[in-house]
Parts: C-alpha cells; structure tokens; sequence
C-alpha cells in the first residue's frame, strides 16, 4: 500500500506537495487525503494551514471534499452527454436530436454569397451576421447591448460563468436541468442550486430560495426547456423578474436555444436592474448541430469579457461558419423551413402526448421543442431497461438532474421524429412496462410485509 507522504510547513507547499504527486501519479483519482489533524500533527504546523492547503486544492479543482469522508483527489468527472441513443433495432426516442429533414443544406449555404478569406487581425465578428442578430434581439432586449459570437450555447455558457464566477460559487439551474449544464458546472467546480421546473418554467419559490442561498448566477431556458419542453409564461417571468429584481448583482443566462422554431414566445427574465447578463441564441437546433455557434447579446461589461477570450488572433469563432449562419438566417426558403419545422415539432409532440394519455400515463401539459418529460411511480432506469428489450430507446430521468439522486421515476423521450404508428405502439408499451413494474414493486412489498410479520425463526436451546 503506497504512503502519502505530503511536505511543506505553509499552506502553498502543503498544496504544491499535494499536486506534485497528483502529476506523477503517486496520488490516483480518489485517493483520500489525510484528515487535517492527523497531517497537522505529523508536519508540525497548525491545522489551519493544513485546512487552508486543502481548500485550495479544492479550489483549484485538484481535491473534492465529502464531508464526513474527508478530502480526496478529484478525478475527472463522468458526464452524460446529450444525442445518445440506444444501437441494435431500437427505435431512437433517446438522442433529443432534431430531425434531419427539417434542417437546411449547410454546404450550399457555405458556397453561397460573399466570403473572402480572413487573416489574423481581422474583424472578429461577420458584419452581416452582427447585423442581423442586432436586428434579432433588438426585438426582445430593451435596454443597451452588444452583440458576440461564441462557439455554441454551451461555450457561451461556460464563458460567461468563467466571466464572473469562481470555483465554489453557487448557481442556481434548473431541475430537471440540460446534460451539458450539468457538465459544465462540474467540470467547472461551480456548486448547483437546483430550482425545480414546472410547465411553467423555474418555479418562483425555489428561485427565491436559490439566490437566499447565495447564488451568484441564474441559468435560464424560457422556452422548449430540455429535457421537459417546459416553456415560460408571461406571469411567470415578471414572477421571476420581480424576484431577480431584488439581486441585481447576480449573473442572469438566459439560454434560447430553440427561438427560431420554438412554439412558445420569447418571455424575458432579465429584469433592466441586473448589472450583469447575458441572452444566447445558438443555432444547432434549427440550422444543425455541426454548425457550433451561437449569438449573445449582453452588457457592456460581461461582453467585454467575452471579448478579451474571444480574441482576434487567438480562438474567434471561424468566419465561413458565420459566412454560412449569416446566408442561411437571412434566406427566405430557410424561414420557410423553419415554419414548417415549428409546426411539425409542435405536431408530434402533441401527437405522443395524446397517445400517453391515453394509456393512462400521465404529462401534465403540452411540451414545447424536441423532448416530452414523464415522471413515473416505477424505477426510471427500470423502465429504460425494460422498454430496451422491447426495442425502445428513451432516457433515464436522473441524468437530467443536477443532484443524481432525483428524478429516480422519470424519463425523458425525443418526439422530433416520431411517426403516429410510432406514438401508438411507444405509449401502448410503455403502459405495460409500469404496469409490469408496478406489480413486481407490489409482490415485493408483500413478501417484505410477510416476513416482518412473521419475524425471525424461534431460537433453538443451545443456540
């Protein structure tokens, strides 16, 4: 068994002792570290250093602590990630993508129009495409802004936090929340505050309770919220509004991925006190997933942050991909496609809805986007395992959430491309897993109700 041997009478050389064996690898991944008393007293230092060297290598993302299992090295998290279906012959209701037919001809668009080749030095921001996004968000930000280019909403996402935050901060997400969030403030070291979602969208009381915790930034979706399709109401964004109205130093993100085919409108959160903010607007969802960019508007301050990492010379977003958003965003026949693809996502998800309903599985309101959420009185990853077999890919609900202990009965199912012949036999099968499941969960109870009545077996003499 190898011993730690950790050196160093300051805080710094505790922690640099610590990272030198983590990058030699004499410290693996989850190695515990030991308790601060025991290595104050062998080092001969006060234990406040010792408890000092460890937050810091908390901080910077080398240790993680477990409360009563003490500190250990971190290891580099295991993140669900989002298009994963199940292979074989299942049918794909997993993946949460949208449907190819619906998306436009992203070559042609790159062929198309004006583009000459930047070099270093250039402008980092296509003038056509600042144009037109200006114009765009003109339309729902009332007070001043700029505009950037990212490279997607997770990137946008991440930036921002990385803008005004530190590790150990507390952000307050939404529960069930997007897999890419979730990853992003792991691997971040941001802490979650989980704000439970309704049909509504974030519900006020947990929001409220979330920033009294001390929440430093909100991440929001105000419309096709993934994974439950939830989409903000008028009354509850001047809910959530008024609430944010009172913490106006707290960093607002507001993710609009799906605004150019979304069933909803656009309900603002952003109230006009908040010194810091940000609305992003990627373009994965309605132009295709390969076309990794995204449009945020934000204030003054946060988009000079931005810029500083988003630099001419060192990491801009490509200009033929904004060549081709800025072609496509401005072309008719592609608004025409989005209409339709707005109509067919609202179409089909209602279409599934129905058909669950009416096997007796309960969705309490209409989903907006690509997804329907379905919480269950069954195991979720049960139900997944259970509909597999039956040659059916969905999701296991407690990937979604931010504390993976939740959300244990739901699942997630991708209704972008499903066909009516689909919807009927999906819903019809899936009644028969919970009810399959439901009666396993009720003879198990019974056995377990029996044998605690009957108690343990009379002891015998000598025994």
């Amino acid at each position: 068994m190898h011993i730690v041997r950790i050196k160093g009478t300051t805080a710094a050389e505790i922690a640099g002792s610590v990272r030198d064996q983590v990058a030699s690898g004499e410290l693996a991944p989850q190695a515990g570290l030991p308790p601060v008393r025991a290595l104050a007293a062998e080092l001969g230092v006060n234990r406040n250093t010792v408890a000092l060297a460890y937050r810091r290598l908390v901080e910077a993302g080398v240790a993680e602590t477990r409360g009563r299992g003490g500190t250990v090295v971190a290891a580099v998290p295991q993140l669900a990630r989002e298009g994963v279906g199940a292979g074989g012959d299942c049918v794909d209701l997993a993946s949460g993508n949208p449907d190819p037919s619906l998306l436009p001809d992203i070559l042609a668009a790159a062929r198309s129009g004006s583009y000459s080749r930047p070099l270093y030095g250039a402008p980092a921001l296509d003038a056509g495409l600042d144009a037109w996004a200006r114009a765009d968000f003109a339309e729902d930000v009332d007070h001043a802004f700029r505009t950037l280019v990212t490279h997607g909403a997770v990137d946008a996402t991440e930036r921002l936090l990385n803008a005004h935050l530190t590790r150990g901060d507390l952000v307050a997400v939404e529960d069930p929340c997007f897999l890419a969030s979730i990853g992003t403030l792991r691997l971040s070291g941001y802490r979650s505050a989980p704000v439970r979602v309704d049909g509504a969208g974030m519900r006020p009381d947990a929001l409220r309770a979330a920033l009294e915790a001390g929440a430093r930034a909100v991440v929001c979706t105000p419309r096709a919220h993934n994974p439950t399709g939830a989409g903000l109401t008028e009354e509850r964004a001047a809910d959530l509004r008024a609430i944010l109205t009172e913490h106006p130093q707290v960093l607002v993100i507001e993710d609009d991925h799906f605004s150019a085919v979304s069933a909803r409108p656009y309900h603002r959160v952003t109230p006009p006190s908040s010194a810091r903010w940000a609305l992003v607007r990627s373009v994965s969802k309605f132009l295709g997933p390969d076309l990794r960019l995204a449009l945020v508007a934000a204030d003054a301050d946060t988009t000079a942050r931005l810029e500083a990492r988003l630099s001419a010379g060192t990491t801009w977003v490509s200009h033929l991909l904004q060549h081709t958003a800025r072609e496509l965003l401005m072309d008719p026949r592609v608004h025409e496609l989005h209409e339709r693809a707005r109509e067919f996502y609202a179409r089909r998800s209602a279409l599934l809805v129905g058909r669950l309903r009416a096997h007796g599985i309960d969705v309490p309101y209409q989903p907006d986007g690509l997804n329907v959420w379905v919480e269950l009185d069954v195991d979720g990853r049960a139900t997944v395992a259970a509909l597999a077999r039956r040659g059916w890919a969905v999701r296991p609900g407690h990937l979604f959430a931010p504390d993976p202990a939740a959300h244990q009965g739901a699942i997630r199912i991708t209704s972008s491309t499903v066909t009516e012949p689909q919807a009927e036999e999906f819903a019809a099968e899936l009644a028969e897993v919970v009810a399959e499941l439901r009666s396993t969960a009720s003879t198990a109870d019974a056995a377990s109700t029996a044998d605690a009545a009957t108690g343990p077996p009379p002891s015998r003499p000598g025994h």
